[in-house]
């Protein structure tokens, strides 16, 4: 029977629907012990792509785990629906900036549209996020934009107020020109690219010497009209030079001249004086341009100090123009060039363009063509000395994806340095998956941060809470709806917090008059940081609000450019609130790239449509190799869809056919004994077991303790790998070296015991992933349910999903250490012959003579022994050989090293070394890994520098083949013996018949007569006798009768139907095959 999983998938997806599976999850949970998750909110303006689902993934696999293992995890959807993201998509969509919608459609308008698309998709999220597998409540969701959330975030700025955290200052802040308002410093990171700009030389002629010039660089010609100083450092050495083809004399720094000149070694100058950037204070120049020259030269246009200023690039002498950079603004207020009386020049307005305060340039976009058009003026009044161009890594705006300026605003700051400490004393009692994450990326971040601007000039968000007065000598903020209309005397109800309703309400003065509140929203981070007590209307919902349960949650997770985005702004404001991290546990993951490498892209479509992949392979596939990935280790991961579609043929179709095997069986031994199958929990497999049942119990348990372990540490890169591989155990290892017990070969009661052996792995499995992969497992849940017995089923409080059962428990009963140490011995000698086999392109169908083991340690072979006959069937060889004796059998011992690394350790000793390792002796080999050192030709090497090898030398010419894993030897006899191969021949008549029953659609009940009459054996490899002399061999392994054409009893008669017939080949000797039903 084939399986469609993604047809599965809706199956079950309906019947969760139908039982309200998630909701009765919760129920059924409720009254444990809470473990808190907190859900970052995305914004619902765009579809969710394969970052989203990675996310979603992980975020459901936590809360599943924990929820079966006896919590009760409550999970709530949140949407993003304020900021910049909202007001571009409706300023692109009306074709006109912010403020001039405002202006058109009134505040209240502009609000209205930006509703109207909050949750464009909404709907669609909801549908991919539920066909992923994801339980979370889309229903009893929190939207920043709700009345209760954005008094939640009106409490922590008032509570940040009180403690006065908050303060109003000019800054130069990264500056959105197409959105019109600032952004944060870390938003500035989000989106950097490296671009093409210009690169100026200009010449600035001193007022007292108009023939020598200050030479600055600068790649912002746009703000050179604004500028107002030169700094210079004080402790640098600069020259004064005379240029032999303009004869103008310059001032620079000396190690900057080749800023000037390509090669300053051939460039013609002379150098006429020299002297320290502190002998150049003071210094006054003629700037450029003269719009604020006239006015403002007694105090402005000289030549000041900074420590700031590179020797590496540029000129050594750094242009200034304060509004329009940061390092400018503070040079120039600790030199007492500007202060809050006398202001630096400013002259563009919101989106960039110049003021009538430059007059020629008027309405021009700053860094648009004006640039060039800058400097041709310059260059017409002499002034322009080099005109190049750079390419550099320029910040971008992350939502309107237009080059970002440094601007002076006013802005709102929440003090942020003087936590520092305490922040990051709070982050290192959290737990980071990965830990460097935490303990390198963030914890770098947090102690280079500044104080966080917190307003944007925008419309659409949580308006900051302030009132207060023209000159802001009185303020009042407010941290609730109740006070507000306290304080404003409002009688109506307040059931909106945007602009539109709160910028009409008034606060009385206590001077007289009223305040007004001020323009500024919040920087939507700000919300998203306080989602931990916005999501819950804290504490506005708590009778005691002390009594926070469920803080700091247990657990988030996101990408790793959260690092500097929603992960910093939970932590600022948790410390700030409550002295802690509000998160305990987080997992980081990477970025989800497209196959080439390159950012997915919708524009180039070079990802496929991640619901096409679903509906192709199924959503547990694709959870499956998302998390199965370096992704979760917060390492980049290139999507490969052919990836996804190898998780279902390597991992899901060996699970679903191992449980077709254990169906297959039940029936069989319902039809053939009569027994209907029941699974027996307290089965005690050392009387009718073998040591195979012993080992996949042992096997579960251990494994189970590993996943316990790894899951508490949230490191799903090392739990997933062994569960897949426990899959591996069961299909290739439990079944395979079992399937003709499992059939009824052995009797009834040893069958009977090996089918509850692998019906209770099939129940661990599937508790033990359900998790991970939740669609296939519940389907084989409710399939295995009918094998469960009412005293377990009794046991839980619905048995109708698979995750409405707890976890597994480990049971220390069936810990069995040296069992599973005898077996993965057995597995390791097994898969070293199989790899000599298939060196020597011999199938396994073809019987050889012996293998010999080779150990030093008696347990070794001891273990190795126990396990025998597992070994000679599965390799399909003779005789076993265990030994200790290696001079036996000639084994000789070297040494290799990894080159390139004791390369670079050992330099020009290398060669040395790479001459005298042949030389050893088997003997010196043993001496060194006893001693784990050893010196050659006066050079120490330790067991770090070399591996030992270990092989048996084939002088004899004999027909073997030797391998080993640096523990165990191997010598298999690879010679072909012709008394071994008609067995060998039989096999392979057995594999073509289950081949053809198989392409017949047969199960084992299936009772079926085959009829054979062989054609020709060209080779005469004797297929006829084959098929006499093995017929109770084959008719065993096949399960029937097979007889010569011959003797069958006359042609089909009216009863009986051909279901299939063939000709067959073997070694190349053909035969022809019928099966007749019964």
């Amino acid at each position: 029977m084939s399986i469609n999983f993604p047809q599965i998938e809706a199956e079950v997806l309906k019947r969760w629907d139908e039982i309200g599976a998630f909701q009765r999850q919760l129920e059924l949970s409720r009254g444990r012990p809470p473990f808190t998750f907190y859900d970052g909110p995305p914004f619902a303006t765009g579809l969710p792509h394969y970052g989203h689902l990675l996310a979603s993934t992980i975020k459901d696999i936590i809360p599943r785990y924990w929820s079966m293992k006896g919590f009760h995890v409550e999970r709530r959807f949140g949407w993003d629906t304020h900021g910049l993201p909202i007001e571009h998509q409706i300023d692109k969509k009306l074709g006109k900036s912010g403020r001039e919608l405002v202006e058109q459609l009134g505040l209240e308008g502009y609000n209205r549209e930006c509703r109207s698309i909050v949750l464009t998709f909404a709907e669609e999220w909801r549908k991919t996020i539920g066909r992923l597998g994801r339980w979370i409540d889309f229903d009893n969701d929190y939207k920043t934009m709700d009345l209760s959330f954005m008094e939640s975030v009106w409490w922590v700025f008032k509570e940040l107020y009180k403690k006065d955290q908050v303060y109003r200052d000019y800054r130069v802040m990264p500056y959105s020109t197409a959105l019109a308002t600032p952004l944060s410093n870390f938003e500035k990171e989000q989106n950097r690219k490296d671009t093409q700009d210009h690169a100026i030389v200009v010449s600035f002629p001193l007022r007292s010497d108009p023939h020598t010039q200050l030479l600055i660089w600068t790649t912002t010609p746009w703000t050179v009209p604004s500028n107002i100083a030169i700094a210079a450092h004080p402790d640098y050495q600069y020259i004064k030079i005379q240029d032999e083809k303009t004869q103008n004399k310059y001032i620079i720094m000396e190690s900057c001249l080749q800023t000037l000149y390509k090669d300053p070694k051939r460039a013609k100058f002379k150098k006429l004086e020299s002297f320290s950037g502190r002998d150049l204070l003071g210094l006054e120049y003629i700037p450029p341009f003269d719009y604020f020259y006239e006015r403002n030269k007694d105090w402005w246009f000289h030549v000041i100090n900074a420590d700031y200023v590179k020797d590496d690039s540029g000129t050594g002498l750094v242009h200034q123009s304060p509004s329009f950079g940061g390092e400018d603004w503070a040079a120039a207020t600790a030199s007492g060039v500007i202060s809050r009386d006398r202001l630096p020049p400013h002259p563009i307005d919101e989106k960039g363009c110049y003021t009538s305060e430059v007059p020629d340039y008027v309405g021009e976009y700053v860094r648009g063509p004006v640039e060039k058009t800058l400097i041709k003026h310059i260059e017409r009044n002499g002034r322009l000395v080099v005109n190049g161009q750079v390419t550099h890594n320029v910040a971008f705006c992350p939502r309107s994806d237009t080059p970002l300026i440094e601007n002076s605003v006013p802005a709102w700051f929440v003090k942020v340095t003087p936590k520092i400490p305490q922040m990051l004393e709070n982050i290192a009692g959290s737990y980071w998956v990965p830990a460097f994450v935490k303990e390198r990326r963030f914890a770098s971040w947090i102690e280079n941060s500044r104080d966080w601007n917190i307003s944007r000039n925008r419309f659409w968000g949580t308006p900051i809470p302030i009132w207060t007065d023209d000159t802001f000598d009185e303020i009042v903020v407010i941290g609730s709806v109740a006070e507000l209309k306290e304080k404003s005397g409002y009688e109506g109800e307040i059931q909106d917090l945007h602009r539109d309703v709160v910028d009409k309400i008034t606060i009385p003065s206590a001077k007289g008059g009223v305040l007004k509140r001020i323009e500024e929203v919040f920087d939507c981070w700000f919300e998203s940081g306080s989602m931990p007590y916005a999501s819950i209307h804290y504490p506005f919902k708590f009778t005691d609000p002390s009594d926070f349960k469920g803080f700091p949650g247990d657990f988030i997770a996101e990408g790793l450019d959260q690092t500097r985005g929603w992960f910093y702004t939970l932590v600022v404001l948790g410390t700030h609130l409550f002295g802690v991290s509000p998160f305990r546990n987080c997992i980081v993951n990477g970025i989800v790239l497209a196959e080439n490498g390159k950012k997915m892209s919708k524009r180039l479509k070079n990802y496929p449509d991640p619901m096409a992949v679903i509906n192709s392979y199924g959503a547990d596939a694709l959870r499956l190799y998302l998390i199965n990935s370096p992704v979760v280790r917060a390492e980049p991961l290139r999507f490969v869809e052919l990836g996804v579609r190898d998780v279902v043929t390597r991992i899901f179709l060996p699970l679903w056919n191992s449980y077709q095997f254990f169906q297959g069986q039940v029936a069989l031994l319902k039809k053939t004994e009569g027994v209907d199958f029941l699974f027996d929990a307290n089965l005690d497999v050392s009387v009718h077991g073998n040591v195979m049942d012993r080992w996949i119990q042992a096997r579960c348990q251990s494994l189970l303790q590993f996943v316990n372990q790894e899951m508490n540490a949230y490191r799903l890169y090392t739990v997933v790998p062994e569960l897949v591989n426990m899959i591996d155990s069961l299909t290739n290892w439990y079944i395979r070296l079992n399937r003709r017990r499992l059939k009824g070969e052995a009797g009834l009661q040893s069958s009977l015991t090996g089918l509850n052996t692998l019906f209770e792995v099939l129940f661990f499995l599937i508790r033990s992933l359900a998790p991970f992969i939740p669609f296939l497992t519940d389907h084989l849940f409710t399939l295995l349910a009918t094998y469960l017995p009412q005293s377990i089923t009794k046991s839980f409080d619905d048995i109708r999903s698979v995750h409405f059962l707890p976890y597994p428990d480990v049971n220390p009963e069936l810990l069995d250490p040296n069992v599973e140490r005898k077996v993965q011995r057995m597995q390791n000698v097994i898969g070293l012959a199989r790899i000599s086999r298939e060196r020597k392109t011999i199938g396994f169908k073809t019987p050889l003579k012996s293998l010999v083991v080779v150990h030093t340690d008696p347990v070794y072979l001891s273990d190795i022994d126990s396990l025998r006959t597992y070994i000679c069937d599965e390799l399909n060889i003779q005789d076993l050989e265990l030994s200790s004796d290696e001079a036996k059998h000639n084994v000789q011992y070297s040494c290799v090293a990894d080159w390139p690394t004791l390369g670079k350790k050992l330099r020009k000793d290398a060669q040395k070394v790479k001459k005298l390792l042949p030389q050893l002796s088997t003997k010196q080999v043993k001496d060194f890994m006893n001693n784990k050192s050893m010196t050659l030709d006066g050079i120490h090497l330790t067991e770090d520098d070399l591996v030992v090898r270990r092989d048996v030398p084939n002088s004899d010419n004999r027909n073997i083949e030797t391998n080993t894993d640096n523990d165990v030897l191997t010598i298999l006899d690879v010679e072909l013996y012709p008394d071994l191969a008609s067995s060998g021949l039989a096999r392979e008549v057995i594999n073509r018949i289950q081949r053809l029953r198989k392409k017949a659609g047969l199960v084992a009940t299936d009772d079926v007569r085959m009829i054979y009459r062989l054609i020709e054996d060209p080779q005469e490899v004797g297929l006829a006798d084959v098929f006499t002399s093995h017929a109770r061999t084959i008719e065993s392994a096949v399960r029937g009768s097979v007889v010569p054409e011959e003797t069958a009893n006359g042609p089909v008669d009216g009863d009986q139907k051909i279901i299939i017939e063939e000709e067959l080949e073997v070694q190349k000797a053909t035969f022809f095959m019928r099966f007749v039903s019964i």
